[in-house]
């Protein structure tokens, strides 16, 4: 059953208000601040706390971005001993898990996670029980994970106790149908000429391999520190969840060095080894990265991908394929305009982009100043 001492809410008031001051400035002047969660529940952040700043901005930024705040207070007391933030979206498959650890793996429609659950525990039976009824019934649900990426709790959302939710897509997403066979007969000999009248100028504007390794370097360089996450870097470092919105912004970037990018998406069951993440194992259905053009030997190119939360330099599909550890998962490429596949189709205004990485920043201070800041020890 879901946890009866934990604090769920999305309603958060401190007191004495911030009013634009800093945490550090708050606690040091008024000796503390008291957290409202919801109507009747409250916490305590102490000066003497080391953790109380870093809690104080992460409860302020939850409330500003609308998201949730999962509280467990530490025994006896009314101070914060665990401050998780939940992923709040609409359960798009529910199957089991592989590996000899058993249990379930769940994937919601604005994740590239595969969220796991384990098979052992007194609310595992439970847990799946609500997950499987919320696939059923298309219904969105709040999914709680420990650091580590277990699931620890689920709660329904429907409806929502603290006002209405952000409308969600349709659900399953139709599908365009493809060019009828002779639309693409017709055009394939136009589709060809083309391809040669503008070859030798798409040759030209590929970069080279050198010019290749210094976009890498420009993206790589715009990656977040742990503890001040200050915007717009992008949080590489906490490679859970949202690469969609990373791979945005890389692109929007590329784009303002008068490059054009694409993208490659990869479907699977994928799992990459990562000192980002507590416990080393980050496991997706998915994932997706920018690539670009490289030019070689003369009237050469091959794509390239640009992926700094899992190289340090570009490298092939190929190669980026491998890294990922399905040998019969997927490669799809795209254009740069494709945003979250079928959920979001595209995001022309980087509103959705600055969102969704404002959320993943906030995810990775949040773990920094509980657990310490990436990287951690892996075997």
């Amino acid at each position: 059953m879901p946890n009866p001492d934990a604090i769920v809410t999305r309603t958060i008031r401190f007191d004495p208000p911030l009013e634009g001051r800093e945490p550090k400035e708050a606690l040091g002047a008024e000796e503390g601040l008291t957290v409202y969660l919801g109507e009747d529940r409250r916490v305590r952040l102490e000066p003497d706390d080391p953790r109380s700043e870093g809690f104080a901005r992460v409860l302020d930024e939850v409330a500003r971005q609308g998201l949730y705040a999962y509280v467990e207070l530490e025994p006896g007391t009314d101070r914060i001993g665990r401050l998780l933030i939940p992923t709040v979206g609409l359960v798009t498959d529910v199957k089991p898990a592989g590996g000899p650890e058993g249990g379930i793996e769940v994937t919601l429609h604005n994740s590239h996670a595969r969220h796991r659950l384990a098979a052992s525990g007194d609310d595992s039976a439970e847990l799946e029980r609500t997950l499987r009824a919320a696939l059923g019934e298309r219904r969105p649900v709040l999914l709680v994970e420990d650091f580590e990426g277990a699931i620890i709790d689920v709660r329904d959302l429907t409806p929502d106790p603290e006002g209405p939710l952000p409308p969600f897509p349709e659900w399953p997403i139709p599908i365009p149908p493809p060019l009828p066979w002779w639309r693409r007969w017709l055009l394939w000999p136009f589709r060809t000429l083309w391809w040669w009248v503008r070859y030798p100028w798409w040759w030209f504007r590929c970069p080279s391999g050198v010019k290749a390794q210094q976009i890498f370097n420009a993206m790589a360089a715009t990656s977040c520190d742990p503890l001040t996450v200050p915007p717009p870097c992008i949080p590489f470092r906490y490679p859970d969840d949202g690469c969609w919105a990373r791979a945005n912004e890389m692109c929007r970037l590329i784009l303002a060095m008068g490059y054009t990018p694409g993208k490659v998406w990869i479907d699977g069951s994928l799992e990459v080894i990562s000192s980002n993440k507590p416990g080393c194992h980050v496991y997706w259905g998915w994932h997706v990265a920018p690539t670009i053009c490289v030019r070689s030997l003369p009237w050469k190119t091959g794509r390239m991908v640009i992926d700094p939360s899992l190289f340090s330099t570009p490298v092939t599909e190929a190669q980026w394929k491998a890294k990922q550890g399905d040998p019969s998962a997927t490669l799809t490429d795209t254009d740069h305009t494709v945003y979250l596949r079928g959920w979001y189709p595209t995001d022309p205004g980087y509103v959705l982009t600055n969102q969704h990485l404002a959320q993943y920043r906030l995810a990775l201070y949040n773990r920094s100043i509980q657990v310490g800041p990436p990287p951690y020890p892996c075997p």
